[in-house]
């Protein structure tokens, strides 16, 4: 017998990046298929705890991926503030620049700041497990995806040793 799932799709708000001031993409590549893994990682980089400062925050993290890096656009699908905000990197179905030989079937989260020495905020762990559920809900990841570290994937401390060690909370989305 079937059962029949309720799923909530906007359960979590997304900062858009329009409103965060994002430069246009050199050029984008739509996923073939819902990602199968999802890609924790930290920006290494201070901590923003409110709007104003992660939006300035993720300016200046796009402008670093495009120039230094040479990407067409920041590297990550998703960024999330020590708030609990979510902002719109890359977005939903669009290859990113952020786990090399790993981007065609993944979606890549970052949390912004460092998480070597500090924690991830409780905001921002409620807010990827919601946006991990409206992916699953809305068909952009597929229901039994992998959670992985970046460092599980490559010879990298991303996403940090603290972040790193709480991925088990995401792991039972």
């Amino acid at each position: 017998m079937a059962q029949t799932v309720y799923c909530d799709c906007f359960s979590v708000t997304i900062i858009s990046r329009q409103q965060w001031g994002a430069v246009a993409p050199k050029s984008r590549e739509a996923l073939k298929d819902s990602a199968q893994k999802v890609v924790i990682h930290h920006t290494a980089n201070p901590s923003c705890k409110d709007q104003k400062e992660c939006m300035n925050r993720l300016v200046s993290i796009q402008r670093n991926h495009m120039t230094e890096r040479v990407f067409d656009d920041i590297g990550y699908n998703f960024l999330v503030g020590g708030d609990g905000t979510v902002y719109e990197g890359r977005g939903w179905g669009v290859v990113g620049a952020h786990a090399k030989g790993n981007n065609h079937d993944s979606l890549g989260i970052a949390f912004m700041g460092n998480f070597n020495v500090d924690m991830p905020s409780t905001e921002a762990m409620s807010s990827v497990k919601r946006l991990l559920q409206s992916a699953v809900c809305q068909g952009f990841l597929n229901p039994k995806f992998t959670l992985v570290g970046h460092r599980d994937l490559g010879q990298t401390e991303c996403p940090g040793g603290k972040l790193y060690a709480a991925l088990s909370q995401l792991r039972g989305t």
